[in-house]
């Protein structure tokens, strides 16, 4: 028989514990993500921003990453919407391979686009040196467009995929039969339902483009941006107050761009369920022969770009040197053996900062959705603040701190970097999923004796695993491929594969930077397979 006694200590032990993960979490996250910025938010003085506000040099790096961020961001855009518009309506021969591309893109080391660019298209460029024979350069804006614009398109087309798929296909159908055609529907009953997720795409890749550091870097030549200047006047100058003022001249739109981004997801995800709750089931309207030829010829192109940049990463792991003496050789394979201690850094930190991560966005998700924590809104806002921070901002914040308290793991503050830097990815991806779960099934557990951290354990983790598994996933592969946070915090002691590339690729070392950037990708890939075959298993001997 329960007594009173018993009810009471239940609900007090129940307080407790969820009071000291509430506790533990608002500690961790203010100090991880909050405190940092306060640091670098109080280096520059006064001198320091009038520096950067009254230098055309400044002025021109500022014009030039406006300038990459609109026309990078609209290109992705495109690429992405018509892409996922072939997958969804196009009816084309191989959808299905089509669609994974942007897929496996997606989850390759996000350096391996850069790299490919210089073996493709550099001075000894495959195609622009081999196939055309042209003695050209396509280092600065062209090039960063170019590599940009393939690098974000994939998250142009999960968002736009989503929202094509979304759409209520009767209002399509009743335009046909009121006697619209072709482009006509597109334009009237399409493209005007598509729009809110193309803003929230638009936005999102914005402010991924404007905190880009790797790109830019390894292609951008003399074209300078406002994320690689933040970290060559720290390195180059030792000027950390300019550093600092540049750095909070990027998070200023970076910032407006988040918060409008985050208002017109939420509405898009409304419109968008509310667009698709009746008629999914009707026949999908067809397009012109003419149309679907032409979308068949955009996909191929687009996967045929994607398949060169693996393609020349293989070709230059094997080749004496690139675009000279293409000879067979096992040399730059045989020179991995001297970056053992870059690839077992890389994935360890990358393995533990997505760890860590994504425990940490499941209890904020957890706390903000599913529970009456207070200061509910400072959890959502945080967790989900680095999102809106560049990189290479939070990489000078974290030094910042560092050195003021006489920190110098740098091990652990690459772990941190990479667990905070990607939290709001996983956080809005768990988010959803518990949102997806009804609450009664957390009644129904707290009606039988379980806490509330036994519904998270027993109840919430088990149905959102999938969505868990991904966002770890996420985490890992972006953070195996980081520079941009981390190039601040390497020392001699942590050095990391992916500055490891990008210091080959400037010093001209094409093969073994190539050998490199092939081993971890498949080192990654092997990774994410070993994970989706663990959870596969787990389901079956739960069936």
């Amino acid at each position: 028989m329960v007594t009173r006694s018993k009810i009471n200590k239940f609900f007090i032990e129940d307080s407790l514990s969820l009071s000291f993960t509430w506790l533990a979490v608002f500690i961790i996250i203010s100090i991880c993500i909050v405190l940092p910025l306060i640091f670098v938010l109080l280096t520059p003085g006064t001198e320091d921003f009038a520096r950067v506000l009254h230098s055309k040099i400044w002025h021109k790096a500022m014009l030039n990453t406006f300038l990459e961020c609109i026309c990078s961001t609209s290109l992705s855009v495109i690429i992405g919407y018509v892409y996922a518009y072939a997958i969804v309506y196009g009816k084309i021969p191989f959808s299905k391979f089509f669609s994974v591309i942007p897929l496996i893109h997606l989850i390759t080391p996000p350096f391996v686009g850069g790299l490919s660019f210089i073996l493709l298209l550099g001075r000894q460029g495959f195609i622009t040196k081999t196939l055309l024979g042209l003695d050209v350069s396509l280092y600065g804006f062209p090039g960063l467009l170019i590599a940009q614009s393939l690098c974000f398109f994939p998250l142009a087309y999960m968002i736009c995929f989503q929202v094509l798929k979304g759409i209520n296909h009767s209002l399509e159908q009743a335009a046909y039969a009121l006697g619209a055609r072709g482009s006509k529907i597109f334009f009237t009953i399409t493209l005007p339902l598509s729009l809110q997720g193309l803003l929230a795409s638009f936005l999102f890749i914005a402010v991924s483009v404007m905190s880009d550091f790797g790109n830019p870097m390894i292609v951008a030549g003399r074209f300078k941006v406002l994320a690689v200047e933040i970290y060559t006047q720290l390195t180059g100058w030792i000027n950390g107050g300019t550093s600092a003022a540049l750095g909070l001249c990027l998070v200023i739109p970076s910032g407006i761009i988040f918060f409008i981004q985050n208002k017109i997801t939420k509405k898009s995800m409304l419109r968008t369920a509310t667009i698709g709750s009746r008629g999914l089931n009707l026949p999908q309207r067809e397009n012109r022969l003419i149309t679907r030829i032409f979308l068949t010829i955009f996909c191929a192109f687009i996967s045929l770009c994607i398949l060169a940049q693996f393609l020349s990463i293989i070709a230059g792991s094997f080749q004496k040197l690139w675009g000279i003496n293409t000879s067979f050789t096992l040399k730059h394979v045989k020179n991995l053996f001297g970056c053992t201690k870059e690839l077992k850094n890389s994935l360890l930190f990358a393995l533990e900062g997505a760890f860590a991560g994504t425990i940490m966005a499941t209890i904020a998700s957890y706390l903000v959705y599913r529970t009456k924590s207070p200061f509910k809104r400072y959890i959502d806002i945080v967790s989900q603040l680095p999102a809106a921070i560049p990189g290479s901002l939070f990489g000078l914040a974290f030094s910042i701190m560092a050195a003021k308290f006489n920190f110098h793991n740098s091990a652990v503050l690459i772990v941190i970097a990479i667990a905070v830097g990607f939290m709001p990815f996983s956080y809005r991806m768990i988010a959803a999923s518990f949102a997806q779960i009804k609450t009664n099934l957390d009644d129904g557990a707290l009606s039988l004796g379980a806490n509330k951290l036994e519904i998270l354990r027993d109840i919430l983790l088990p149905l959102s695993k999938g969505s868990i598994f991904d966002s770890f996933i996420y985490d890992f592969v972006r953070g195996v491929g980081t520079m941009s946070a981390v190039i601040f915090l390497v020392s001699f002691n942590t050095p990391l594969t992916s500055i490891k590339i990008l210091n080959l690729a400037e010093e001209g070392f094409w093969g073994d930077a190539a050998a490199l950037a092939l081993l971890l990708t498949i080192i990654t890939f092997a990774v994410i397979g070993i994970g989706k075959a663990f959870i596969a298993l787990m389901e079956k001997k739960v069936k």
